[in-house]
């Protein structure tokens, strides 16, 4: 992928969309269900500059741009939600949790089945709005099932801990301030350390790249792109 403005205006697009709807739907259904928080700091918008963290929707995504990364990734900050707010707070987490990648899938659904009106767009943007189209269904996609994996504070950590005994909840809800630290050793380290001993410990790309083409045949084949 060259660093161009096209290639800019291609990525950079979709991945804001996704990850301020993603975003913003946490902070929707949280005020649904009885946590204001979100609401009151003005976070439940699609206004993207309410969404920005500097480091993954600014740094981290340039920083794959330059790279010439096969895809790009990013993420907004967090928006706030006060479990205890809401009316049923241990069910009530896990539909907030939920939330963020449903939206996301909504979106990537929304991508595929615009696929069947570029016959309509005008000749001179129809590859510009197909490559926004491809990469919105990718990064929507990608967004969701890594949001998914069940590590605190990623979405999937949420719902599990929501969902599961409370004698397994507790210690998995405590691993949340470290949540970000296990990702990288599990995404950078772990595969490091396994290059340099020959072995393949890349295990969590690995599920996410499966799981990732799983959906994508799934959802084309929903949206009658085959």
């Amino acid at each position: 992928m060259n660093v161009s403005l096209y290639g800019v205006s291609v990525w950079v697009l979709p991945l804001i969309i996704a990850i301020t709807f993603h975003e913003a739907a946490h902070g929707f259904v949280a005020h649904r269900l009885g946590d204001n928080t979100a609401w009151q700091l003005g976070r439940v918008s699609f206004n993207p500059l309410k969404h920005i963290d500097p480091f993954g929707t600014i740094i981290l995504p340039a920083v794959l741009l330059l790279a010439q990364s096969p895809f790009l990734f990013g993420y907004a900050k967090p928006v706030p939600v006060n479990f205890r707010n809401l009316n049923h707070p241990g069910l009530d987490m896990v539909w907030v949790a939920l939330a963020g990648p449903a939206t996301n899938i909504i979106l990537a659904t929304a991508a595929a089945l615009a696929f069947h009106a570029l016959p309509w767009v005008p000749a001179n943007a129809a590859q510009w709005t197909a490559d926004n189209l491809k990469n919105a269904f990718l990064i929507n996609i990608v967004l969701a099932i890594f949001n998914m994996l069940p590590i605190p504070p990623l979405d999937g950590g949420r719902v599990a801990v929501g969902l599961l005994p409370r004698p397994l909840a507790y210690p998995l809800s405590r691993l949340e301030p470290y949540g970000m630290l296990i990702l990288i050793a599990l995404l950078i380290l772990l595969p490091m350390v396994g290059t340099r001993f020959g072995l393949n410990l890349d295990v969590i790309s690995t599920i996410l790249r499966t799981l990732t083409g799983y959906v994508i045949q799934a959802l084309l084949l929903i949206t009658g792109n085959t």
